[in-house]
């Protein structure tokens, strides 16, 4: 008896050393795959203050708080099953719909940059009406919905890092990605939208050091709030081509992957100290002008389209 409990208190021991390395393995798996995540990360805490702009300071943080679950509800009911079911019974396919999100990307961003020299689709995501509560319900649906293509993105990105792994890891992985980036882009997007708020609740405090610094926060938002639209475009250009550019290459085809990373890695080594820095930047300078060149061939064959339906080709 006493010999039959000790074995099974081993085979609890071991469970329990088999359960811990499960979890440290998707937690390392989910900061490697999170890593890769960040540049759509960027753009989506980029692109989500415009649609609380202008609207009662009251009602943001709680109009945030909806697109954030409306996000966690894209991730984890909607795009972790479809990942999940990809990955088990289509897993060609991951590539070419990560490649086709990177395009969607590409061709937002080319959009955006078309819009400033004059060109572009010049629609306004923003909604158009008198009553507040329907403002508020179209400005979280709208959010919601740009979420979808960005969260996608990012559980796609940390899928296609972990597809060799376990079923069960997977799904452990996208969990704790999908959950991890909601905190973390919904958080800095808040911080963003109140940091005025803040600013001006510093200036009324007796001391000369919170005046000074409450002030400065009110000014800066400005310059912060502009930033954000020229950040978020750049993030989906380098992104998207830095999507494409490995999905071509994982789908074997060696150029232009292999002649940037080859360029990268000479920068890299010519430069020394700044050489790590330096071959980032130089594959993301890379990606960004392969992003805005797919991404203007895509926005003029769809602008081209656009001029063929019926009651367009007045335009």
């Amino acid at each position: 008896m006493p010999s039959g409990l000790m074995a099974l208190l081993d085979d609890v021991a071991g469970i329990a050393k088999m359960a811990a390395a499960s979890v440290d393995d998707v937690g390392a798996a989910a900061g490697k795959a999170a890593t890769k995540a960040t540049g759509v990360v960027i753009d989506d805490a980029a692109v989500t203050p415009k649609y609380v702009t202008g609207l009662s300071p009251s009602r943001e943080l709680p109009i945030i708080w909806k697109i954030a679950k409306g996000s966690l509800r894209n991730k984890l009911l909607l795009i972790l099953p479809v990942a999940l079911l990809l990955t088990s019974f289509a897993p060609w396919a991951i590539t070419p719909i990560l490649m086709l999100g990177g395009a969607y990307l590409c061709f937002e961003g080319a959009e955006k940059v078309m819009e400033v020299f004059g060109g572009g689709h010049g629609h306004d995501d923003t909604p158009v009406t008198d009553d507040p509560a329907h403002l508020e319900k179209s400005t979280v649906a709208g959010a919601v919905r740009t979420d979808l293509i960005l969260s996608a993105e990012i559980m796609a990105i940390a899928l296609a890092d972990v597809a060799h792994q376990h079923l069960a890891t997977q799904a452990g992985v996208l969990i704790v990605v999908g959950l991890g980036m909601t905190v973390v882009v919904y958080g800095a997007v808040a911080l963003i939208v109140k940091m005025d708020d803040i600013g001006l609740h510093m200036v009324e405090k007796p001391s000369r050091l919170s005046q000074s610094i409450g002030r400065g926060l009110v000014k800066g938002m400005t310059v912060v709030m502009s930033s954000l639209s020229v950040i978020g475009t750049a993030a989906m250009l380098w992104v998207g081509g830095g999507i494409l550019l490995h999905g071509s290459h994982t789908l074997g085809l060696a150029w232009p992957a292999e002649p940037v990373e080859h360029l990268a890695h000479a920068v890299a080594g010519a430069l020394g100290p700044v050489g790590g820095v330096a071959g980032w930047l130089t594959t993301a300078v890379i990606s960004a002008i392969l992003g805005l060149i797919v991404g203007a061939v895509i926005a003029l064959v769809m602008h081209q389209i656009a001029r063929l339906k019926p009651g367009k080709a007045a335009h």
